[in-house]
Parts: C-alpha cells; sequence; structure tokens
C-alpha cells in the first residue's frame, strides 16, 4: 500500500492535518517553504534538455503548490489537482477542459450565478451549445442529452435556492453516454462529500471559501479522476494558470483545521436554522440538513455534514423593503457576497433572470446566511434585532 493509500484509509482530521506535508524534505520544519519564484536553474544544457528535472519554470508548479495539490488530491481521491485563481475559475478550468467547438454541455439551473455567466458568453461565443436542467431531475436527465453532450455541470446544494441533486444517478448517466460529471462542491467542501467516489469526474472547489477559511485571499482548485486527469492537466498547463504561493499558503495553513472548523460551522448553522423554523415571520428554511427540507433524504444518503450556508424565505406578508431594514438591522452579520470564513455573513437573494428550466420560487423574500463561529446565543441575538426592525 502506498503512503498515498494509508494515508486515505485513515480519519479525516488524520489526513488534513498530515497531507501535503514532507518535514524531511525541508530540514524537519512542520510547513512546507513559500516559494517565491519564477525562473528555476539547471546544472547544465543536458538536464535542461532532458526534461527529467523536477522543476522547469515556476508557473508549472513549485515546492508550495505541489504541497497543497498533493495534499487536496489525497483528500479528494483524485487522480491530480490543479488550482486556480478564484472558484469560478476553477470552474471555467474544469469545463474548458472537457469541452470544445460543437459540443453540448447540461447545467443545473441551480447554478452559481458566474458559473451561469460563464457558459452564457465564453461557452457560447466558442460555439458550446447550452442547456439548464431541473436539479431535482436525477436519471430522468438522461431524456435531455444530444448525441453531442459532453459534460454535466452539478452543484449540490445550489448557492441560493439549496436544492439537492443525485449526483450518483447523474452520474451514472452521463458515464453511459461517454460525458463527464462537472460539480461544485464549494458547500459540502470533500470532508463532507465525497465527489469523486460518488461518480463526479472534476470536483470544483472554491478554496476562497472554507478551505482558507479566514476571507482573506482567493483560491480556486479542481480535482480529476483518472479519466479527466489529462485534459485538466493539459487546458490548465496552455492557460498559463498559476496561483502565487502566499495565498497557496494560506490554503495549505487553512487546511489543517477544516474539519473542525466545519463542524463548529455545521453545529451552529443547524441550530440557528431550526430556530428559524419556529418563527412567525418565516414561511421556510432552505437547509437540507433539515428533516423539513425536500432535499434531506439525499443529503442524509450521501453527505457526511453540512456547512455554515444556507437561506430562508420570509412569510409572504414581508416586503422586499421589510427585509432590508432585517439586514441592515444586523450587527454581527456583515452584508457580503462570500461565506466560509469565521464570520458570519448575510445577503438578500436575487433570481432575476437565474432560472430557464425551472420556475422562480415563490412567496415573500429570501436572505442567505453564512453562520460563523460566534457564540449562537449572540447569533440568534441579533437576527432578533433583524426581526425587530421588521416592525419598525
Amino acid at each position: 500500500m502506498s503512503a498515498s493509500q494509508s494515508n486515505r484509509a485513515r480519519g479525516l482530521a488524520t489526513r488534513l492535518t498530515h497531507a501535503g506535508r514532507k518535514p524531511e524534505d525541508f530540514h524537519g520544519f512542520v510547513n512546507p517553504p513559500v516559494v517565491h519564484a519564477s525562473t528555476v536553474l539547471f546544472p547544465d544544457c543536458a538536464t535542461m534538455l532532458s526534461g527529467g528535472q523536477t522543476y522547469h519554470y515556476a508557473r508549472r508548479g513549485n515546492p508550495t503548490t505541489d504541497a497543497l495539490e498533493e495534499a487536496l488530491a489525497e483528500l479528494e481521491g483524485a487522480a491530480g489537482v490543479r488550482l486556480a485563481a478564484s472558484g469560478l475559475n476553477a470552474v471555467s478550468v474544469a469545463l474548458l477542459s472537457c469541452l470544445s467547438s460543437g459540443d453540448h454541455v447540461l447545467i443545473t439551473d441551480s447554478a452559481y450565478g458566474p458559473t451561469r455567466h460563464f457558459a452564457e458568453t465564453t461557452l457560447k461565443r466558442l460555439g458550446i451549445a447550452v442547456d439548464y436542467y431541473d436539479p431535482a431531475v436525477g436519471a430522468g436527465i438522461e431524456a435531455l442529452f444530444r448525441p453531442n453532450t459532453r459534460a454535466v455541470m452539478t452543484e449540490a446544494p445550489g448557492s441560493l435556492t439549496f436544492e439537492m441533486q443525485d449526483i450518483p444517478a447523474i452520474a451514472e448517466v452521463a458515464h453511459a453516454r461517454d460525458a463527464l460529471v462537472v460539480m461544485d462542491n464549494t458547500w459540502a467542501t470533500p470532508c463532507f462529500f465525497d465527489a469523486i467516489g460518488h461518480g463526479v469526474d472534476l470536483s470544483v472547489q472554491a478554496g476562497t471559501k472554507y478551505l482558507i477559511g479566514h476571507s482573506d485571499a482567493m483560491l480556486g482548485t479542481v480535482a480529476a479522476s483518472e479519466r479527466a486527469w489529462p485534459g485538466l492537466k493539459e487546458t490548465h498547463g496552455a492557460l498559463g494558470m498559476h496561483v502565487g504561493p502566499d495565498d497557496v499558503y494560506l490554503a495549505l495553513r487553512g487546511l489543517r483545521t477544516l474539519e473542525v472548523r466545519l463542524r463548529r460551522h455545521m453545529e451552529n448553522a443547524l441550530e440557528i436554522a431550526r430556530w428559524l423554523e419556529e418563527r412567525p415571520e418565516v414561511a421556510r428554511v432552505r437547509h437540507p440538513g433539515l428533516e423539513s427540507d425536500p432535499g434531506h433524504a439525499i443529503w442524509k444518503r450521501d453527505f457526511a455534514g453540512a456547512c455554515g450556508l444556507f437561506a430562508f424565505d420570509f412569510v409572504d406578508s414581508v416586503s422586499e423593503a421589510q427585509s432590508h431594514a432585517f439586514l441592515d438591522a444586523l450587527e454581527l452579520f456583515g452584508l457580503g457576497y462570500s461565506w466560509g470564513g469565521f464570520e458570519s455573513l448575510a445577503i438578500p437573494v436575487r433570481l432575476k433572470g437565474a432560472r430557464t428550466a425551472t420556475p422562480m420560487p415563490t412567496g415573500g423574500p429570501s436572505v442567505r446566511l453564512h453562520i460563523g463561529l460566534e457564540d449562537t446565543a449572540d447569533i440568534r441575538a441579533d437576527l432578533e434585532a433583524g426581526f425587530a426592525a421588521l416592525k419598525g
């Protein structure tokens, strides 16, 4: 058994603590060094031309980037991992690695907005046909395949409306049709959803979120199955993609505490979500970890946990202006578009123009919350102040 296979048999927290670290290679220092470099020198012409030296040019990697890619490959059970400048950058390189002009791609109707924008602009400009599907379609996605369908873009749960997807069923259909499955797995991370083990070929994370975990750097990651790895490796290299070593180091640092942070985010979020379900101002809480959620059975079957991100809908009698008053009254919750850091965040959910294959959600205004690592009593008190502002 290889060292990587041995590590993958160990517990999650143990793997996160040790993956990608080789102190013996760096004079015994616990953490990999931050290597700032561009040029790599060769001892002689024969070595330069042979291609046998480990590093040739820093754009193609250095000890810092290698450490993170190796750690994530182990965590994801992947053939290989490549880094990107952001989550959207990771989505784009994943899709470009498996699509060509004349191909067709199916994308979940609940996809991250910028993913949809990339599809509607860049992919269509390159002559790639795009269709959207109901996230609840499951094995029924077979009816949407064309002879030229080469990929299915999934996201579970959706980052605004939180519908779950039956990833194994979709993957079985896609693979029978010789198509690859791409998944945005930022919400669960590989800690709580084994994307590649459930049939995903290209597992994407916005490392900006939980991997880094401190709201101070941008990063994207793509982990590939054996089948998808050659295309990802070639496309990533051809595009000249590279992430600065300082940001990579912050991701390596965040990786060590990822499991313990995620569990605290999950516990806090489920407590607040259950509390919100009892509020008279709330019509529905959108969190697949709740027994009341339509996607709960799939979440319970396939996922090992949840994170801190979910949404809730106000009752019909609450106006959009009142929902904004609720948000403006919050003090612990920052108003910010990102999530996954240690702090709580909130945004109004805006879905205008974001659905084509499924009906737009109806009812009162919706708010997305990221529950941070604060004490839940203080989080509840802050939300109470927001609800009080509805009546003002």
